[in-house]
């Protein structure tokens, strides 16, 4: 029987990088001119339209208290699916999609850098290097995904 896997769409924000299912990824996109949003929380740093649709850009360096930085040439923005809502994530740069053993993965240990446990689903390990794997819908409570949703109606 083959080996169960995962396939992981890998990136990093500051020192750390992390994996999200390839399954809720849409889309990986360059940087582009984002609309502020007057009263949105901290970490959204506004709006885009992709292709017609209005999404939410959320900056993960802000959800996660890290210190800001100047957007590059490797700034992406990872459009994902979290509960029927797509939303935009500002990482600092992608790497690769991972297959990754289920074997490989282990659960997250209770002080995980200084990012809030809870966003984490586990942690992979690869040859030289830990992934850590991000929960997409923890990263955001249900009323943050109203707030954010409430941005993406203002438009």
């Amino acid at each position: 029987m083959p080996e169960q896997e995962l396939q992981l769409v890998s990136f990093n924000v500051g020192s750390e990088e992390f994996g999200v299912d390839i399954l809720q990824v849409h889309e990986i996109n360059r940087m582009t001119e984002i609309t502020r949003v007057p009263k949105a929380p901290k970490f959204v740093e506004g709006v885009i339209n992709l292709r017609g649709k209005i999404i939410p850009i959320i900056d993960l360096r802000k959800r996660f208290g890290m210190e800001e930085k100047e957007k590059d040439k490797d700034t992406r923005i990872v459009v994902v699916e979290i509960n029927e809502q797509t939303i935009g994530f500002v990482v600092d740069s992608v790497s690769e999609v991972i297959r990754m053993p289920l074997a490989n993965i282990e659960d997250a240990p209770e002080l995980v850098t200084g990012i809030d446990a809870d966003y984490i689903q586990g942690v992979g390990k690869l040859e030289k290097t830990l992934l850590i794997l991000l929960d997409l819908e923890k990263v955001m409570s249900k009323q943050e995904l109203e707030k954010v949703g409430k941005v993406n109606k203002k438009k």
